[in-house]
Formats: structure tokens, C-alpha cells, sequence
């Protein structure tokens, strides 16, 4: 009977342990479940270190505040025409400005109709009749300009509007009709004209030394979609598939990465791509050792929590030169790590030790980015750039077809490149807009 009630309590603590694992591991700060779904969200823990620096902007910080133009483009004199006193004539009296208030406004915004005429004329010398060329980009008898296409995809893709919210911004703004159809058709030849582009971003993530992966569900006409993207500081590739795994990635990069350090999750096609090394997200980590050290009071994640965290404070105070040669305190820290990884864990829960085998076998990827400059300790840079799908579909609900997902990541990814190298978004459209292909 002692060993029936034995074996109970051994049940039981395995399952209690299991319910508080699945219960702290549903908060946004702890896996991929956004905040809506938080459970116990006052209880979550900040993965961020206190600097002991107040919130807000810091020293030095630029403002933006609101300030007076020099010279106003209108100015609105209030004079008094009689005194408020005896009620005497002040018409003729000079006056002297007391105070002077500015106010911002946006005209009434209206629609153009530009008329291209073609003219002809006859040579009195030789009698040949000459016609006046039309520009070439007029294609019909009507037609919307650059400017409209520009601010369709301005709305769609960097907005995130769908299309019938378009089409009544564009009634109610600017008292001018466009139908969803015609949005669909400038998106569909804007694409056409971005795609040379896309293929240049391709080509220089494919070059460059440092680049970021990863990937996101989306809904894609009722099937399960996934947006892959591969990105780095001044650079951002989005494609849209109907595959998650190594299948697309091979597709735009068969050779992978062989020149860069790819910085990723642990997702095995990933981890797969060929590449000069490999570096974790170590956000990814500490998540998942905070929730082991939150549900499971694990010893060991507290240890290999502090151990990351540390490498991510060593980093920035490393210099140009310990690049070339890594100093003492680095090699401390991988054989610290080397020794964290073969110490027994007290835990014997399933999600652990698989944690700790997936960390053994990508341990030369664990810190690769205390020995690289440019190598951040995370993916956040391709987190943010597939964040963007995730706010496109919450807003104008799924793509409807797969080539509508491709043209928001050919589009998303010109204007994502754009404001990584400081550009206007909606001058780079007009110029993207405005290109003839030879």
C-alpha cells in the first residue's frame, strides 16, 4: 500500500510540476504567446537588467518638440477697431504686436486632374505633319499618377490597411473614387516594378557577414501560410510561403550563408543552413530558463540564466581589439559555460533535459557573438521585421491568396530596407513609382 501512495505522490508532483510549466510558459514575455493571452501577467519577471536610469529620455536625448516657424506661411493680424474704454476710433491708430500664437493646420486637400494634350503640326518646308508625343507611362485615357500608387501601397503595406479602408480614406480624404480592384491593380504593377530590387536586397544578404532568420504563421486564403524572413542592419528580405521548413529557405538560398554568422532560433531548418557559424538567440534562452526557474524552481536555469547574462554585459564592454584576439575574461566564460553544460541538473523534468541536449549539441553557437563585433546576442532585428506580418493580418485580417502575401513581402521588404538607411518611405515609393525598366 506504502508503495501505491509512493508512486502517487511521485505522479503527482510530476504533474503539478507539468501544470505550472505550461501555466508560466503562457505569458508574452516567456514564449511566442502574445500579451492578449497572458496568464498570470503581474506575476512576470523582466528579462531586461535595471540600469538604475530613470524612464524616459536620457541625457543628450533629442527632443521633438512642437516649435514656431520663422516665417509662417499665413499670418492673421487681430486688430481693435475701437477702444474698450470711450469707444473712440482706432482704424487709423498704428499698432504694435503684443503676442504672437501659431497654429499647425492642413489645408483642404484637393484632387487633380491633369490633362496631357497632344498636338500636331505641319513643316510649312516640306509638308510633313509632326505630332506632340504623350509621356510614356500614360497608357490609357484615364489613369491614376504616381502619387496615388504611392500612397495605395504607403496605406497598404506600411499602414497596414485593407483595402476597402483605403478606398473610403480615399472618399472621405481626398473626395476621390477608387475601387478595391484598382487598389489590387496598382499594388500588382508596383510589385512588378519592385521585384529588381528585391532581387539586389537578395543579393546582398546573400554577401553580407552578418545575417538574421526567422520565421512566422500567417493565414494565407484559409491555409497555414509562414513568412520567412533573413535580414541585418541596413537590409530586409521578407518571402511569403506556404512551407516553414528548409524547402524555402533552399529556394532563395541554396548555398546558404557560407561567408556570414547566421543568427537564429533553434529551429532545425535553421540551424541546417550552411553557414561560417552559427550564433543562438540568447533572448530565446533566457525566456525559456526563466520559465524553467519560475515553475520548476530549477537550480541549474538560474545558473545558465546568470552565465548568458553576463556574456551580454561583457560584450559591450569589449573593445575593437579583443575582436582580433579574445581576451581572458571570454575564454573564461566558454569554459565556464563547457563546465555549466556537463554538470548534472537536479531536475528530471522532460522539457529540461531536452533544453540542456539542444544546448550540447549548439554549444560552439551559445557565444559566438563575444568573438564577432557585429554579431548581436539575439535575433530581435528579424523578430521585428516578420513582427510587421503579424500587425498587417490583426488589421486587415489574412491574405487572401499566396500572391498577395508575396506582394506585401516584396513591397515590406523595399520599404523595411528604406527606413534601415534612413530614407523616406513615401519619396522612396514615388521613385519606385515613377521607374521605367529598360
Amino acid at each position: 500500500m506504502s508503495d501505491k501512495v509512493k508512486k502517487q505522490e511521485e505522479e503527482n508532483k510530476k504533474l503539478h510540476e507539468e501544470i505550472n510549466l505550461l501555466r508560466n510558459g503562457r505569458k508574452s514575455n516567456t514564449s511566442s504567446t502574445p500579451p492578449s493571452h497572458d496568464i498570470g501577467r503581474s506575476n512576470s519577471k523582466n528579462l531586461r537588467i535595471k540600469t538604475g536610469r530613470k524612464s524616459g529620455g536620457q541625457h543628450g536625448h533629442k527632443g521633438a518638440t512642437l516649435e514656431m516657424k520663422e516665417n509662417p506661411d499665413e499670418v492673421i493680424d487681430y486688430k481693435p477697431d475701437y477702444c474698450s474704454n470711450c469707444g473712440a476710433d482706432l482704424q487709423q491708430v498704428d499698432s504694435e504686436i503684443t503676442d504672437r500664437k501659431q497654429e499647425v493646420v492642413i489645408p483642404q486637400i484637393q484632387v487633380q486632374y491633369l490633362e496631357h494634350r497632344s498636338h500636331t503640326k505641319t513643316c510649312p518646308g516640306c509638308g510633313v505633319c509632326c505630332i506632340g508625343e504623350l509621356p510614356a507611362h500614360l497608357k490609357g485615357p484615364i489613369q491614376y499618377g504616381a502619387s496615388v500608387t504611392a500612397m495605395v501601397i504607403y496605406f497598404s503595406v506600411y499602414q497596414y490597411l485593407p483595402y476597402k479602408r483605403i478606398a473610403i480614406m480615399f472618399r472621405d480624404i481626398f473626395s476621390m473614387p477608387i475601387s478595391e480592384g484598382s487598389i489590387d491593380n496598382l499594388l500588382k504593377r508596383s510589385t512588378q516594378k519592385a521585384f529588381s530590387v528585391y532581387e539586389i536586397i537578395r543579393q546582398r544578404i546573400r554577401g553580407s557577414k552578418v545575417v538574421g532568420g526567422d520565421e512566422t504563421g500567417c493565414s494565407v486564403g484559409g491555409k497555414k501560410g509562414w513568412v520567412h524572413t533573413w535580414q541585418n542592419n541596413t537590409l530586409t528580405f521578407i518571402v511569403a510561403s506556404l512551407n516553414r521548413g528548409y524547402k524555402t529557405i533552399e529556394t532563395y538560398f541554396k548555398d546558404g550563408f557560407v561567408k556570414a554568422v547566421y543568427v537564429s532560433d533553434c529551429w532545425a531548418a535553421q540551424l541546417k543552413i550552411p553557414a561560417l557559424r552559427h550564433q543562438l538567440c540568447i533572448a530565446h534562452l533566457l525566456r525559456e530558463l526563466t520559465n524553467f526557474e519560475d515553475a520548476l524552481f530549477c537550480t541549474w536555469s538560474k545558473k545558465m540564466k546568470q552565465l548568458l547574462q553576463e556574456a551580454i554585459v561583457l560584450k559591450k564592454q569589449l573593445t575593437m581589439a579583443d575582436f582580433n584576439e579574445p581576451p581572458p575574461t571570454v575564454l573564461q566564460l566558454q569554459i565556464k559555460l563547457e563546465y555549466l553544460l556537463q554538470e548534472d541538473c537536479t531536475t528530471s523534468h522532460r522539457k529540461v533535459r531536452a533544453f540542456i541536449k539542444r544546448l550540447i549539441k549548439n554549444k560552439d553557437s551559445i557565444l559566438t557573438f563575444l568573438y564577432y563585433q557585429d554579431v548581436p546576442p539575439d535575433n530581435n532585428g528579424s523578430e521585428r521585421a516578420i513582427r510587421n506580418v503579424k500587425v498587417k493580418t490583426k488589421v486587415s485580417g489574412q491574405f487572401r491568396t499566396e500572391k498577395g502575401a508575396q506582394r506585401f513581402a516584396i513591397l515590406r521588404s523595399v520599404i523595411d530596407t528604406t527606413i534601415k538607411n534612413s530614407q523616406g518611405v513615401f519619396e522612396a515609393l514615388m521613385l519606385l513609382v515613377n521607374f521605367v525598366p529598360e
